[in-house]
């Protein structure tokens, strides 16, 4: 029976397989992409992920049934908390300027597996997202017609009562997909081009309904007559901040066009901090105007912005906000299709992916085969499935990448980064550095003991440290840390904090209401899983990081990226059951490709050098000194290539 069983270095040299790390190239600027987009291009870009139809549904909803006018409060935290993930995709996104996003980021300082269940996620949220939003644009225009749209095609095709089918066909949503497919397929400058015309409407409709909604503002809305500012309390506002949170979901197709812009090192982080800037202002502005032009408590949540305007007597203002509606859900779809096949073309470049997939078309440079099939799945989707029960399962797959970049930023940071051995001389060896101090053959005669011990503690504090190392500070205290190899404890460290921070957490959501522990049990779990975050952070924060580079660097380095992990993980617990068991189920598959194909058609699976067995002779001389002599294990009738048959040159005396 036991011979049946793995040898422990089999399970070793597979878990090395399942966490190895992608290898960059040494210039990676070079692409088969056209470097074409400017900041501003990524900024529109950014800007059209992020402000959506959620800005004229979203606001109104949370507004009448979670937080009152105190949405604002909701949408300013939101913002802040999509901050710390957004920042950390701009490091990223400066220092590895290759699409792929949070796959790509995953893969180069966690490991392969982790990347390839993210971008297995990722690929599945853009695709549920996008036929998404054309349903809703589908819908949205539908009922500006009186759903006649919709009844001629109950009349004339049918309807069915299907589970996880829609009642009907939407011929709309899936065709208006497709003609988005048509124009991302011609190049991202084409791409750009239409979202900047999409998004300039957008925002002069945005525009317009700040200037009127301040001329119609009425301060009585907010007053203790129609309910005060924050009629639900902190609670209202924390569970509104939320939902707000996933207002701010987009902002990683810049991270995902990183590979088209001109120069990536200052357009990402710059387009990541403008586009989420102006997204949060919008969402914050609208919301005061909206809550300020009629009273929170009659507002309706489908169409609140036009139903505000007809209700103070401006109907025509209505067909304003729809068309200014109609191009923002435009921008997201656009969004979508252009994200999604470059995620494809990422997992398919690295091998992990069908290998079809990262073909790019010569003259407009960008991955048609993976935009036209995936551009006919979301169609698909679109035409016949309910996707109201999965919506939810878009925040799941946003959340876990935005967990592991986090994580991921930490690794990096603390890792020693890849310096290239400076080329010989012409002569062919490398000329001597110049030393300080006196010579080799130069004596230096002490007075002392203690001047010989000065001497010693000049030269350790002088000593450079590498990234992952222990801090001189702290080698007194932790001198048993300074044995592993640099990083190494970081990388444990980080696990501990995660795996802290998923106990905080859960201890936090179902603590109450799931597990119903007593207050002294609760109050005691909750100290010893915040003292297990504390004590990881602080053991991270006790090694040294990388110097600052010319790119961008996620300031608060590891706190800021902790405090998106916690919040992150935080709010995946707050998901429903069934989503959970929906990403469990799509895991499953995921994990199914990556070991029926990912695994053995990987590049880094190509790289690993074939094992050899090797033997070694040691040989102690008198002097103390240790010669080693290895050779490949060789079948006895072929000697080792380049070595003598015989082993009398074995020892020198």
């Amino acid at each position: 029976m036991a011979r049946w069983l793995p040898r422990s270095a089999d399970l070793t040299r597979f878990c090395q397989k399942l966490n190895r790390v992608k290898t960059l190239e040494d210039d990676m600027m070079e692409t088969s992409f056209n470097r074409c987009l400017s900041t501003i291009d990524l900024t529109l870009l950014g800007i059209g992920g992020m402000v959506g139809s959620g800005l004229y549904v979203l606001t109104g909803t949370v507004a009448k049934e979670i937080a009152g006018p105190a949405v604002i409060v909701s949408f300013i935290i939101a913002g802040f908390a999509s901050l710390l993930a957004a920042l950390c995709y701009a490091e990223f996104g400066a220092r590895v300027p290759k699409t792929g996003s949070a796959y790509m980021f995953t893969y180069v300082s966690v490991g392969e597996i982790w990347a390839f269940l993210i971008g297995w996620n990722v690929l599945l949220e853009y695709m549920i997202g996008g036929a998404a939003v054309a349903r809703a644009w589908s819908g949205y225009l539908d009922s500006i017609f009186n759903h006649k749209i919709k009844n001629f095609t109950e009349t004339h095709v049918g309807s069915w009562q299907v589970p996880f089918l829609a009642r009907y066909p939407d011929f709309l949503a899936a065709a208006v997909l497709l003609v988005a497919t048509a124009f991302i397929s011609f190049g991202a400058k084409v791409s750009s081009w239409l979202n900047h015309v999409f998004s300039a409407i957008s925002m002069g409709v945005i525009l317009f309904i700040l200037i009127m909604g301040f001329v119609l503002a009425q301060p009585k809305n907010w007053s203790a007559q129609e309910g005060g500012f924050a009629p639900y309390g902190l609670s209202g506002i924390m569970a509104g901040t939320a939902t707000c949170f996933y207002a701010f979901v987009g902002f990683d197709v810049i991270a995902a066009s990183s590979e088209e812009a001109r120069n990536p090192q200052r357009a990402v982080p710059r387009a990541i901090a403008f586009s989420l800037g102006l997204a949060t202002g919008a969402y914050i502005l609208v919301s005061v105007v909206l809550t300020l032009m009629v009273p929170w408590h009659t507002l309706d949540p489908d169409s609140a912005l036009a139903d505000a305007f007809y209700r103070r007597g401006y109907a025509w203002a209505g067909f304003l906000v729809a068309a200014g509606s109609i191009c923002a859900m435009n921008t997201v779809l656009l969004s979508n299709l252009f994200s999604l096949p470059r995620i494809v073309y990422a997992m398919a470049e690295d091998g992990l992916f069908f290998q079809v997939f990262s073909q790019v078309h010569p003259r407009t440079q960008v991955p048609v085969i993976g935009i036209v099939v995936f551009g006919l799945l979301m169609a698909l989707l679109a035409l016949v499935f309910d996707l109201e029960a999965l919506v939810q399962f878009l925040s799941i797959g946003t959340l876990l990448a935005y967990t592991f970049v986090a994580a991921s930023i930490i690794v990096l940071r603390f890792q020693q980064q890849k310096v290239d051995a400076p080329a010989p001389a012409a002569g062919g060896r490398p000329s001597p550095e110049p030393s300080e101090g006196p010579s080799a053959g130069e004596l230096k005669e002490y007075e002392s003991f203690s001047d010989k011990l000065q001497l010693v503690d000049r030269d350790k504090s002088k000593e450079h440290r590498e990234p992952g190392q222990l801090k001189a500070a702290f080698e007194p205290y932790l001198e048993f840390l300074s044995d592993f190899y640099p990083g190494e404890v970081v990388t444990v460290a980080v696990v501990t904090l995660m795996v802290s921070a998923i106990c905080l957490c859960s201890i936090l959501v179902f603590g109450n209401t799931h597990l119903h522990l007593p207050t002294w049990s609760y109050s005691l779990l909750l100290v010893l899983f915040s003292l297990g975050f504390l004590l990881s952070l602080l053991l991270i924060w006790a090694h040294e990081q990388q110097r600052s580079t010319q790119t961008f660097q996620i300031p608060l380095v590891p706190l800021s990226p902790a405090l998106s992990i916690v919040l992150n993980i935080y709010l995946m617990l707050k998901l429903s059951y069934m989503t959970w068991l929906r990403f469990a189920i799509w895991l499953l598959l995921g994990l199914l490709v990556y070991f029926g194909y990912g695994i053995w058609h990987s590049k880094e699976n190509l790289r690993e050098p074939r094992p050899q067995r090797v033997s070694a002779r040691y040989v102690v001389f008198p002097s103390g000194s240790l010669e080693e002599r290895v050779q490949a294990v060789q079948p006895s009738s072929q000697p080792a290539a380049g070595l003598p048959d015989t082993d009398t040159e074995d020892c020198k005396r």
